[in-house]
């Protein structure tokens, strides 16, 4: 199995209307903030992350808004439903082929909070009553150790995936713990593994040992807060023992080793990624003498597959190969790996090449045949990749239905059979049992549908950004819905990080927003990947502002067409989208009448110095260069936020635990605002990591206090 590293989460034709003249202006912005701001800022204290005083902040802030917000005679409902759709048992379980063909899945209900590891027979898995056993119960584990564990996953050792490690985090944050598992005995090894809290990762080479990349004391860490130092560790060994195989810069954001095995679990090779920055980086393979050797592959480049001995991997640039070969940016190739390994210089092989308006949003392999998710305009379509003697590859496409998501699942290392997701944003997901060698794709469980979709219709429009570059979006809403802007519309963005926004089906939305005669609009702006390498890397670093335009354009063109108008349009986007509603926020806030602000990025002046940020210097820039510094306070929401403007309230929310974007993001947002005079919902959950929800009820809380504050601003 591939492990990459992370890279750190959405047609009709219409004639356009005229844009009224009030949408049209463009609205005086603030002038952009002076170096010396960062020195100025009152609301340092709130980046103590459990300070003393920031806490108690967060505790008057919490009860004034939940006050607000749960008092409204609307919240309890909202918050019914919601609990009822995450807690519901009718979800389909997760499946995750082993090697043996049986199926594990990891499950969270009203019974079980915190989750359970377990298994089945395919044979089970199929059948309307699985009959699950028990790997790892989480909820019992946490009450026993009376820790706060929050399950993040666990790697098996291929062939017989009976010794497992197991990732454990507190409160779900980024960090976590490791400790061996024995799936023969459902208990931990005793004196086996265990790693303590910490960044990075580890994959197994054999039984008897790991190549670890963790928080090894002062020195340990890049600048982002992640390992640069990659070891090898025995059975038995202490982490001061462990061999050190690798060490990276402390400016590069992160170093990994990873085991790449072919289909019968064998090692091929032991690799270890440098990532340079966020998106640039190399690839070093592992020598039996302990040394390194530099793979001469692309900057900017991604290792996807190993398939019948050909390492398959993506560039996000246009590469000149070693053997003078010229490919581009999208390109999806393939070397022969014992052939690579014996000269570098061997021809590689073109896979795919993506079209204009195509990109690839999935990749996985079975035993024999490469599996592509291609979606053409925002609309999924799954093909088999299966290479040849002569080094060409042949392509096939699995008869799934059209103008849906199609999103690979697990893939079976056994044969060719992977299982596939469908979905759409009215339709809900039916997981298909396919196979890649026989090209047929069988529906095996769908699940009922959880809001009332009838006369409800998907339309995808087109709005011209401020440079003329057309962003398509999606709008979900009832077919007699008038077009006289009288519609609560909630416009949802991200934008960044080559993360695309794709069709899919929410039962909240659906049931909290849609069926209460809400539309939902999600606009496929630069910066995501919706289009590939291409249309993320049109709006980094000196080109974010071009994303923001993006998302300001489809916000105009809701308005032109008269599907909404400012009195009842929100905005809603977390992490990077968070960044997005800010941006929005301070520079077109007379388009909008609400925000829902979610785990956000903000003070873009300090991103590079709070936790993570560092790693994100590739996407923004770096604000300690002072030409990098103008183009990010062009945009950077919380210095631009300004007194006389037309704020709406806005809801921000965010976690204490949450080590990825600091919760000082959100919190002096919310503080600059009210200095200035405006009013704030502000809420910060105490666990629950990245995702703002350690749990289910975490989750339906905060989903209901968002839809409540939506309805008291749009629908009122």
């Amino acid at each position: 199995m591939i492990q990459s590293v992370a890279r750190g989460l959405v047609a009709a034709l219409l004639v356009s209307t005229a844009l009224p003249a009030s949408a049209m202006a463009q609205s005086s912005e603030p002038s952009a903030p002076s170096p010396a701001a960062e020195a100025e800022d009152p609301y340092l204290w709130l980046e103590d992350i459990e300070g003393e005083r920031a806490m108690a902040w967060v505790r008057e802030h919490n009860a004034r808004s939940l006050g607000v917000l749960q008092s409204d005679p609307r919240y309890e409902t909202l918050h019914q439903q919601a609990l009822e759709i995450v807690q519901s048992r009718d979800r389909i379980p997760a499946p995750g082929f082993r090697h043996d063909g049986s199926i594990d899945n990891f499950w969270q209900d009203a019974e079980h909070v915190r989750g359970v590891w377990r298994t089945t027979s395919l044979d089970s898995y199929r059948s309307a009553d699985p009959q699950w056993r028990t790997v790892l119960d989480i909820d019992a584990l946490a009450a026993a150790e009376g820790a706060n564990w929050v399950y993040k996953g666990a790697t098996c050792l291929p062939p017989d995936e009976t010794r497992c490690l197991v990732s454990l985090s507190n409160g779900g944050k980024d960090a976590v713990t490791i400790r061996e598992f024995d799936r023969s005995t459902g208990a931990f090894v005793e004196d086996g593994f265990v790693l303590p809290e910490s960044k990075g990762g580890a994959d197994w080479i054999d039984r008897d040992t790991l190549i670890i990349s963790r928080d090894f004391g002062e020195g340990s860490l890049t600048a982002s807060g992640y390992p640069r130092i990659v070891k090898i560790l025995k059975r038995g060994e202490s982490l001061d023992q462990a061999r050190t195989v690798f060490t990276a810069e402390p400016t590069d954001v992160w170093a990994n080793g990873f085991v790449l095995r072919d289909a019968d679990g064998a090692v091929q090779a032991v690799l270890i990624q440098r990532g340079v920055n966020f998106y640039e980086g190399e690839t070093h393979r592992l020598n039996a003498d302990g040394s390194t050797t530099r793979l001469d592959l692309p900057a900017k480049s991604n290792i996807n597959a190993l398939v019948q001995g050909r390492l398959v991997f993506t560039t996000d640039q246009d590469w000149t190969a070693p053997s003078g070969q010229a490919f581009q940016t999208g390109d999806v190739l393939a070397y022969d790996l014992a052939a690579w390994t014996a000269d570098p210089a061997a021809p590689a092989q073109l896979v795919i090449r993506p079209g204009e308006r195509e990109a690839i949003e999935g990749v996985s392999v079975t035993r024999d045949r490469l599996i592509v998710a291609l979606y053409e305009n925002v609309r999924g379509a799954l093909y088999a990749y299966r290479p040849s003697d002569d080094g060409d590859w042949t392509r096939s496409r699995l008869d799934l239905p059209a103008n849906s998501s199609v999103n690979i699942g697990s893939a079976s290392d056994g044969d060719d059979r992977l299982f596939v997701t469908v979905s759409n944003y009215l339709s809900p997901q039916t997981l298909y049992l396919a196979d890649a060698a026989a090209m047929t794709a069988e529906p095996v469980k769908t699940l009922p549908a959880k809001f009332d979709a009838a006369g409800m219709t998907v339309e995808q429009f087109q709005a011209r950004s401020a440079d003329g570059t057309m962003i398509p979006y999606f709008v979900v809403h009832r077919g007699d819905m008038a077009m006289d802007g009288s519609n609560p519309t909630l416009l949802y963005g991200y934008g960044g990080f080559q993360s695309s926004l794709l069709p899919g089906y929410s039962a909240t939305v659906g049931k909290l927003w849609l069926e209460r005669g809400g539309v939902y609009v999600i606009a496929n702006t630069r910066g995501g990947g919706e289009f590939g390498p291409r249309w993320h890397q049109a709006a980094l670093q000196q080109n974010r502002q071009r994303a923001h335009e993006d998302f300001q354009a489809v916000a105009l063109d809701l308005i032109a067409r008269d599907i909404t108008s400012q009195p009842r349009l929100g905005i809603m986007g977390g992490s990077q989208g968070g960044l997005f509603m800010g941006a929005m926020l301070t520079q077109r806030p007379d388009l909008i009448n609400a925000a829902v602000i979610q785990v956000p990025l903000f003070d873009m002046m300090r991103f590079h110095r709070l936790l993570a940020g560092a790693s994100w210097i590739a996407e923004y820039g770096d604000p300690d260069i002072p030409e990098q510094r103008a183009w990010i306070a062009e945009y950077s929401p919380y210095q631009r936020l300004a007194a006389g403007r037309p704020y709406p309230e806005v809801f921000i929310h965010t976690s204490t635990k949450d080590d990825r974007v600091h919760p000082g993001h959100a919190r002096k947002a919310a503080a600059r605002m009210e200095e200035l005079g405006y009013p704030v919902l502000f809420y910060e959950n105490t666990d629950g990591g990245h995702g703002a929800a350690a749990n289910l009820q975490e989750t339906a809380r905060r989903i209901a206090l968002e839809y409540t504050y939506l309805t008291r601003r749009l629908m009122d």
